[in-house]
């Protein structure tokens, strides 16, 4: 050990050192497992004719590397949290993002607004979501 230097352990850091250090850990662990997790870039909802019906267009970008790990679904949900759609990515677009997909579903005229939760194959579904308003006559 060279003169003058002093061997310490993490125990014997103060306290607000120790927190500082493990916050700053945990602030780069997450943000380096969420940034291979489908990201929604846009979200559009037209009405699609009577019956309640609608045209939800939603637009990913993921970093799809094939078929071991790519965007592979976004949902709908109602207000309470409940699966009202689902539009299910039935192969990885490796060259295509960010990339829009469609899905036509009837929206029951007490939903006044659709939560967006978009997947991928090893990550599941992304805590960011994105929430919309039902656009009603």
């Amino acid at each position: 050990m060279t003169a003058g230097l002093k061997q310490m352990s993490i125990p014997f850091l103060r306290a607000a050192n120790r927190a500082a250090i493990f916050m700053t850990a945990a602030l780069l662990y997450s943000t380096a497992t969420s940034a291979d997790e489908a990201r929604i870039v846009d979200v559009k909802i037209t009405p699609a004719g009577s019956n309640n019906k609608f045209t939800i267009s939603v637009t990913l970008e993921h970093a799809d590397e094939g078929w071991d790990h790519y965007a592979n679904r976004w949902d709908v949900l109602d207000q309470e949290g409940a699966v009202i759609g689902s539009r299910t990515l039935h192969h990885p677009h490796v060259n295509e993002q960010p990339f829009t997909r469609s899905l036509t579903l009837s929206i029951p005229p007490q939903i006044k607004e659709v939560t967006i939760v978009a997947s991928d194959s090893v990550h599941g579904d992304n805590e960011e979501t994105t929430v919309i308003e039902v656009p009603r006559k």
